[in-house]
């Protein structure tokens, strides 16, 4: 049974006509349609376009335009025929839209990052528990239609954490995820690297489009908004990212966001929640 769906997925991602999208909900079990969990899918590409979203984890997608970390919440878009390499870590629940070529023009030509809301998530559910995807009735096709729109009206998710892709920027950027309350200097983990710290801070600027020290910034905050929206604390979110006392964390999240880790999650996770 996992064979048959794994061939359906792969049928429905080679297919350049009707129906406009195939949606796809996923888990880490042997008859998930794709598995999580925590694994890589080497260099591929689909007919289709595909949006890509995880609701636990971490989920980084590289591409010959960038390399992108993806937090809950957000949602990765592929352009039909673009290359990319897939690393799942650590996730339990997401879910897949399989785009036709002709309805892609509307969308964006390059891979981008959009935000997730309540209706895109709940049209997806519900599309992806239909039998026949190929063969939709009249309200199953306006559904499809209304998540379209969703998709094509997402707004394009600012924050993101782009990845470097020199394997010795790689290597410092991959210590920094696994440990975000590692504190030693860029010109330490740079030595460890193979680098000076002159070269890896010119290169990570190249890279990335940000200094190091903002990457890292951003990286820790990439962290926390997993964590917090998988309900941890914000005093053990804060000493996990190595802050002194959790005030300084709020005031650093408020100052990025806008307000506190509180308020924030009130507004933007109510959508990544299951009903």
């Amino acid at each position: 049974m996992a064979n048959l769906e794994a061939r359906c997925t792969l049928d429905w991602s080679e297919c350049s006509d009707e129906p406009d999208l195939v949606a796809f909900w996923a888990g880490d079990g042997p008859k998930s349609p794709f598995r999580l969990g925590t694994q890589e899918v080497d260099w591929h590409q689909h007919v289709r376009g595909q949006i890509l979203c995880v609701e636990n984890g971490l989920f980084h997608v590289r591409t010959q335009a960038g390399s992108w970390l993806l937090p809950p919440g957000r949602a990765g878009y592929l352009p039909p025929g673009v290359g990319h390499w897939v690393s799942v870590s650590g996730v339990s629940t997401g879910w897949s839209i399989l785009i036709a070529p002709a309805a892609c023009a509307a969308l964006p030509a390059q891979p981008c990052i959009v935000a997730v809301n309540a209706v895109m998530r709940a049209l997806v559910q519900r599309a992806a528990a239909w039998a026949d995807p190929g063969h939709l009735s009249v309200e199953q096709a306006r559904l499809a239609a209304v998540l379209l729109d969703e998709v094509r009206c997402a707004p394009e998710g600012g924050f993101h954490l782009p990845m470097p892709h020199d394997p010795r920027l790689l290597r410092i950027a991959t210590v920094v995820l696994r440990q975000p309350g590692e504190r030693r200097t860029l010109e330490t983990m740079a030595r460890a690297a193979g680098l000076s710290e002159r070269t890896a801070r010119r290169h990570f600027q190249m890279q990335t489009g940000m200094s190091f020290g903002r990457w890292r910034l951003q990286a820790g905050l990439v962290h926390a908004r997993e964590r917090l929206a998988d309900g941890a604390a914000v005093a053990e979110v804060s000493d996990a990212l190595g802050y002194a006392h959790p005030s300084n964390f709020i005031a650093m999240f408020r100052r990025v966001f806008g307000e506190p880790p509180g308020r924030y999650f009130a507004r933007h996770v109510t959508c990544c929640q299951r009903p």
